[in-house]
């Protein structure tokens, strides 16, 4: 089994109405004015897709930060670009990241939920979350562990239920299959206080449940650089990074009846 993972495009554009420069849209907007811009390129994102569209992986996952500042105009720039992808007929899995979820504002909940919907070619809806998927014998847990946080503040929360469905499903003794987590955020944290503004709370008992193989896989983003964690096996949590700020994005073989898993890094 082969699964191309990508994460964080971040697609940005202007205030696209006044109420922006009264909620924490203005903070999405100034960064990516001022830095997205010039760090995110979204030519990387369409040869991203080019890739996907030419290997053919039995499953594609993106795990969140389409957006910058969470706002329409930004959702139907960055879907424009994915929608070869959208449209064929490989598997997508997408989960909201924070940037994806940035403010209660019922255009960008809508214009997410819609993303939400589109990214998973109508298999699921936002308020599906969480679910199991099964595709090729491995279990794809998808979570949101993303909602609107304060003004300074990058905050994710593992809430009960999400935190639950993962529990159940990798402590269920019926099922062989492999166990992949589909978060935006990571799920181990090596520097909790200095990242006390971007970090994930309540993810203890995914944490143990790695440390205990019941759960092969954590598919994460939000922290811009690629990373891997993981055992000999090929088991723990893979950060596929920026796909447009660091070109990367990552391809990863499954043996299934093993539980093993390989990696290759994607220089776009």
């Amino acid at each position: 089994m082969k699964i191309v993972h990508f994460s964080d495009p971040h697609g940005g554009g202007p205030a696209e109405d006044w109420m922006a420069y009264f909620d924490k849209r203005w903070v999405g907007v100034f960064n990516y004015r001022f830095r997205r811009k010039f760090r995110h390129d979204l030519s990387k994102l369409s040869r991203a897709v080019e890739y996907i569209m030419d290997t053919r992986p039995d499953v594609a996952v993106c795990t969140g930060d389409l957006t910058s500042a969470g706002q329409p105009g930004e959702f139907a720039k960055v879907l424009e670009i994915l929608k070869p992808l959208q449209q064929s007929d490989i598997p997508l899995l997408y989960t909201p990241g924070n940037h994806d979820c940035y403010v209660r504002r019922p255009q960008c909940v809508a214009a997410m939920k819609d993303a939400v919907r589109f990214m998973s070619q109508n298999r699921y809806t936002f308020d599906d979350l969480p679910l199991k998927l099964n595709f090729k014998g491995a279990d794809f847990l998808i979570i949101n562990t993303s909602a609107p946080s304060n003004l300074l503040c990058s905050w994710g929360f593992l809430r009960t239920p999400h935190r639950d469905l993962a529990v159940r499903e990798c402590e269920n003794n019926d099922s062989r299959a492999p166990k992949i987590l589909i978060s935006h955020y990571p799920m181990t944290e090596e520097h909790p206080f200095l990242r006390m503004r971007h970090r994930l709370f309540g993810q203890k008992k995914i944490q143990q449940l790695l440390t205990e193989k019941k759960l092969d896989l954590v598919l994460c983003g939000h922290v811009h650089k690629p990373y891997l964690k993981v055992d000999s096996s090929g088991r723990g949590e893979c950060c596929a990074g920026s796909v447009t700020r660091n070109g990367s994005m990552v391809e990863i073989s499954c043996i299934l009846p093993e539980h093993k898993f390989s990696f290759r890094n994607i220089d776009l």
